[in-house]
C-alpha cells in the first residue's frame, strides 16, 4: 500500500513538473511573422536606402556600401495583414565578391502580445535566390524578451520590382 501511495504522489509529482515546464514563459519559444520590404531603388516609398554607396550595386551588397531599413512586421504574408511591429537597422557590404552583408537589427514590436518588446539580431545577409533559407543569431531582447538568445531562419517568400516579402522564423530560448 505504502509504495502504490510513493507511485502515486511520484506519477502526479512528475506531471505537475512536465506541466509547469510546458507553460514556463522563460522557455523556449517559436515565432512567426513577416518582413514587408520596400526595396533600394524602389523611389521615395522605399524603407531601405543607401547611408554610404561607395560601390554600385542593385542589392546593396556592394562591397563598403551602408544601407539602413524601417522595414513593416506583419502578422502575414498579405500586404494588408496585421501590423505588429517593424525591422529597424543596417546592412554593410562586407565581402569582396559582392555576394553577401553583415546585418545588425531590432525587431520592435508596436502591436499585439509582444508590443514593447524587441529582439536584437546580427548576421549575415547572403544575396540568394528566392526561397533560399538563411540564418542570424539572437543576440538580445528588451521587455518580454529580456535575456533571450537564439537565432533566426529566414526565407524570401514573395517579390515584385519594388518589394520583398520575407518569412522569419525566431527560435528564441531564455537564460
Amino acid at each position: 500500500m505504502a509504495s502504490s501511495t510513493f507511485f502515486f504522489f511520484f506519477f502526479f509529482f512528475l506531471l505537475f513538473a512536465a506541466a509547469a515546464a510546458s507553460s514556463n514563459p522563460n522557455g523556449y519559444m517559436h515565432l512567426r511573422f513577416y518582413n514587408h520590404e520596400r526595396i533600394l531603388g524602389s523611389g521615395p516609398d522605399a524603407t531601405v536606402v543607401y547611408a554610404v554607396e561607395r560601390t554600385s550595386s542593385t542589392s546593396g551588397a556592394g562591397f563598403g556600401n551602408v544601407i539602413v531599413y524601417d522595414n513593416l512586421l506583419r502578422a502575414g504574408v498579405e500586404a494588408d495583414s496585421p501590423i505588429i511591429g517593424r525591422n529597424q537597422g543596417m546592412g554593410v557590404g562586407s565581402s569582396l565578391a559582392e555576394n553577401s552583408g553583415l546585418t545588425n537589427f531590432q525587431l520592435v514590436f508596436t502591436a499585439g502580445k509582444y508590443n514593447g518588446s524587441s529582439l536584437s539580431l546580427q548576421g549575415l545577409f547572403p544575396v540568394a535566390p528566392l526561397g533560399t533559407v538563411f540564418e542570424r543569431a539572437i543576440t538580445g531582447g528588451t521587455g518580454k524578451f529580456r535575456l533571450a538568445r537564439g537565432y533566426l531562419l529566414t526565407t524570401e517568400v514573395h517579390a515584385t520590382n519594388t518589394t520583398l516579402t520575407g518569412q522569419l522564423d525566431a527560435y528564441i530560448a531564455f537564460r
